[in-house]
């Protein structure tokens, strides 16, 4: 499959983004990922993914305003853009498509699981 795809590192990180709206920055997208999927991320892979994401369509930023308790420098804000949203919804659905086909599957293997344990078990042992 040839185009523009998430990594799964930049699928978590694009949802936090979603779901933190306005206050989506690389230290609140951190303590996202920690609550939610109990996952630590450097603040610095969060910003590569970021960066990867931007160039590819996935999110915008933009700067906050400065503070004196950053020491005057600014957040770099993002945001996620339609094509970010549209990614999510594929990426989903990508997801949802394999865990439907599993429970049939799951089923075989136990139809296919007791067969075997059940013909292991007439197999005469030796004394």
């Amino acid at each position: 499959m040839k185009g523009i795809h998430l990594g799964e590192f930049e699928e978590l990180v694009l949802l936090a983004v979603a779901t933190l709206g306005e206050n989506a920055y690389a230290v609140s997208i951190q303590a996202e990922l920690q609550d939610r999927v109990e996952r630590f991320a450097n603040v610095s892979a969060i910003h590569t993914a970021l960066y990867r994401m931007e160039d590819k369509g996935f999110v915008e930023s933009s700067r906050g305003g400065a503070t004196a308790k950053r020491g005057g420098k600014n957040k770099r804000l993002f945001k996620v853009t339609n094509h970010g949203l549209s990614m999510l919804r594929e990426s989903k659905q990508t997801r949802e498509s394999f865990w439907n086909v599993l429970p049939n599957l799951l089923q075989e293997s136990k139809g296919i699981r007791e067969s075997f344990w059940s013909s292991f078990q007439q197999i005469p042992t030796s004394k």
